[in-house]
């Protein structure tokens, strides 16, 4: 997904404001501040959290995604997944930090509260983790099966407020959307490409039949659906 996450991801410059203005809303990071944003991609985000913090690890297992990482001595790329963070398998260029970010990550770990626990242990005293989720049903114009799948792997929010508890965090969770609006032939290109992670568990005739569900289902020249994100947020005492 490396060569097209930018064309999938990066749809608006207004989105990408929401976003990371959503999450400085609730890390609160200043000037002094370290962070970790687990699973960055191409940094969309890490970039602008950059510009409230003085330094962006920007971790991925993806190498294609860090190479494509802007040059900016305030972002720091280390090639490594969630796991290797919170077993201790990589070397962190700080000794503590201040926030973590996990957006759209936690639903790739296989065990949660382990990983949970582990960043946890990164954190300095009053150290935030904030995972960005999606919830457990969407409302994307997506094809039957698709969404099936979603809501049968897609982790609950209040499940992730528990692994903080269980952690030492003090948790809860808060939701905020966004309004999306694609040309449905736009949208149709980003499904084809599989801009979620979701689809990659649909073969090339199965995603074919599966936009033709789609169009029947929307025969309009433009699509609007809200993108809903639960915020989890923790603290450290």
């Amino acid at each position: 997904m490396a060569d097209k996450y930018d064309e999938n991801w990066a749809h608006s410059s207004e989105f990408i404001q929401w976003m990371t203005s959503s999450i400085q809303q609730r890390l609160r990071l200043g000037p002094d501040d370290r962070v970790i944003d687990v699973g960055c991609g191409t940094g969309l985000y890490s970039r602008g959290l950059a510009e409230y913090a003085s330094t962006v690890v920007c971790v991925d297992p993806s190498q294609a995604m860090l190479d494509q990482l802007p040059a900016d001595d305030r972002l720091v790329p280390l090639h490594a997944g969630a796991e290797d963070l919170a077993e201790g398998r990589v070397r962190l260029p700080h000794d503590g930090y201040n926030a973590i970010l996990l957006k759209e990550v936690i639903h790739h770990v296989a065990d949660p509260s382990a990983v949970l626990a582990g960043l946890t242990r990164l954190l300095r005293p009053g150290g935030r983790i904030l995972v960005a989720m999606l919830p457990t049903s969407i409302e994307y114009p997506l094809f039957d099966a698709a969404l099936k799948l979603f809501r049968e792997l897609q982790p609950d929010p209040e499940d992730i407020v528990a692994a903080m508890r269980d952690s030492g965090l003090a948790a809860e969770f808060t939701y905020d959307e966004f309004p999306l609006v694609f040309t449905t032939d736009r949208y149709m290109r980003m499904v084809r490409s599989r801009y979620m992670s979701l689809l990659s568990n649909f073969d090339e005739a199965a995603i074919e039949a599966g936009i033709d569900e789609i169009r029947r289902r929307h025969p309009e020249p433009e699509l609007r659906f809200p993108d809903r994100f639960a915020f989890v947020l923790g603290v450290k005492a």
